[in-house]
């Protein structure tokens, strides 16, 4: 009896042959029992993996970063980055590593596998919690529409992790388009190597935005086109109600992909300046604050271009202020029609008429401090003729706004593609984390079955639509190190 060979998986070094000067290869800490936790194989098809491959001994190993496929170069990136404001001129992977692309060009990338030369004292792991969490989270986002990287896979390791308490170690093996930020960008920057940093913008071109490279001025182009993706995916986050909680400048792609579910969460009362963070002690990265605080990063990859886009630097320093200057439109126009969208404003609704709905929803919203997902859920059953599960909501409040609104007969098919029944609710997501990390899978399962089925109301998962109890204590998150 012969035993079927499966077939591997071969990983291109293009990022790892292109820039030496930005990536440091490595291998990753030896995995004591690489066991399988979580494997996304709708997304290995999609890629074209074979998930009995990835789900065999060696295949597990790759995923934890102790088999490299030949011809493999593992790398760690470097980076540079604000952090909460501060500039730290070098950060990079210090628990992460670029395994390499996969045959359709994305990335495939571990996080957890052990300490870098960018590790800055921490020990380069992760937990089967946080590594469980950014697999939920960043699932849940890609079936709400979001731009995310993806989760292929999460392995325990066997070995074993110290936080307050000693945790079972994990790795994450993510997917994205790339792993460029804007940290990227501010390493090769303070280099003052001006090849380097064209060779740098050249890659993000050909690989993220190709129509710049026909633009008069491909990189001024390059930033506009960042600019936009940018301030589209801020819209996408608001209006779910996802605060990402660490918006650093080196957790801002080039892509405009989300990345990093580290401190992240979704708001439940409706509040503008709720945070979930627990190093976030002044509020920069609530849920108001992130279309702002994006604009902020922006600037700091203008300010890395300068060198490019015009030889005079005052002129060049002109092009990237004005362009920069486009941000408030452009995200205002994606929130807008995300919002006629939520409330299945038609296209003949005028905008001063569908502005004023939305200004004075945001006033009903903020004054009630409603469930943000729920509202918008039980909107769409008023929308149909049923105004009760508003009115237990928000009460009379809303009727002079219900009778406005429904004056312009918002459509309820679309409301229904839009506003989600499910989403990781804060409390669900810890009661499943917590008990995969003591061994027992089946609550994470069932959260990861219906949040990546958000639009679909299905009976008996009422408490998956309900947020926490009266009394629960406020959510907290932490970055997982």
């Amino acid at each position: 009896m012969t035993t079927q060979q499966l077939p591997g998986i071969v990983l291109g070094t293009r990022y790892a042959s292109e820039f030496p000067e930005l990536a440091v290869p490595w291998k990753a800490a030896e995995a004591a029992s690489p066991t399988l936790l979580a494997l996304n194989e709708p997304l290995a098809a999609e890629l074209g993996l074979d998930a009995a491959y990835l789900r065999s001994d060696e295949g597990v190993r790759l995923l934890a970063g102790n088999h490299v496929p030949e011809g493999a170069t593992p790398v760690a990136q470097a980076y540079a980055g604000h952090q909460f404001g501060g500039y730290s001129p070098r950060l990079g992977d210090g628990r992460a590593l670029l395994m390499g692309e996969l045959a359709d060009g994305r990335d495939l990338h571990l996080k957890g596998s052990g300490r870098t030369p960018f590790a800055r004292g921490g020990d380069g792991l992760a937990a089967v919690g946080p590594m469980l969490r950014e697999y939920l989270i960043s699932e849940a986002m890609h079936a709400l529409g979001v731009d995310t990287t993806r989760s292929l896979a999460v392995v325990a390791t066997g070995n074993t992790v110290l936080r307050e308490t000693p945790l079972p170690g994990a790795v994450l093996a993510r997917v994205a388009d790339s792993h460029l930020r804007v940290g990227t960008f501010q390493y090769a920057r303070s280099m003052d190597d001006d090849e380097l940093l064209r060779r740098l913008a050249d890659h993000a071109i050909a690989r993220h935005h190709p129509h710049a490279a026909d633009s008069a001025n491909p990189y001024l182009e390059l930033f506009g086109s960042v600019l936009r993706a940018q301030a589209d995916l801020v819209a996408q986050w608001m209006l779910i109600g996802f605060i990402h909680g660490v918006m650093n400048t080196d957790n801002t792609t080039i892509s405009g992909e989300t990345i990093d579910y580290g401190p992240c969460a979704f708001m439940e009362e409706f509040d503008p300046a709720t945070v979930f963070s627990s190093i976030d002690a002044q509020g920069r990265y609530a849920y108001a604050n992130q279309p702002p605080i994006m604009q902020w990063n922006l600037a700091r990859f203008a300010e890395t271009l300068v060198p490019l886009i015009d030889p005079d630097q005052d002129e060049a320093v002109r092009l990237l202020t004005e362009a920069l200057g486009t941000f408030p439109a452009r995200y205002q126009q994606a929130w807008t029609a995300g919002m006629r969208d939520k409330l299945g404003l038609a296209e003949g609704v005028p905008d001063g008429a569908a502005t004023d709905l939305i200004d004075e929803l945001s006033r009903l919203l903020s004054a009630t401090r409603a469930d943000f997902t729920g509202f918008f859920h039980a909107l769409t059953a008023a929308a149909g003729g049923d105004s009760a599960p508003v009115r237990d909501l928000v009460g009379s409040l809303a009727d002079g706004w219900l009778a406005t609104w429904r004056a312009l007969d918002p459509s309820v098919a679309r409301m229904a593609e839009v506003n989600p029944v499910y989403i990781p609710r804060n409390h669900l997501v810890e009661e499943a984390l917590n008990a995969a990390t003591a061994g027992d899978p089946g609550p994470f399962e069932k959260l990861l079955v219906v949040v990546t089925r958000p639009y679909t109301q299905r009976p008996g998962l009422e408490r998956y639509a309900a947020p926490a109890p009266p009394g629960a204590a406020a959510h907290v998150t932490y970055c997982g190190t």
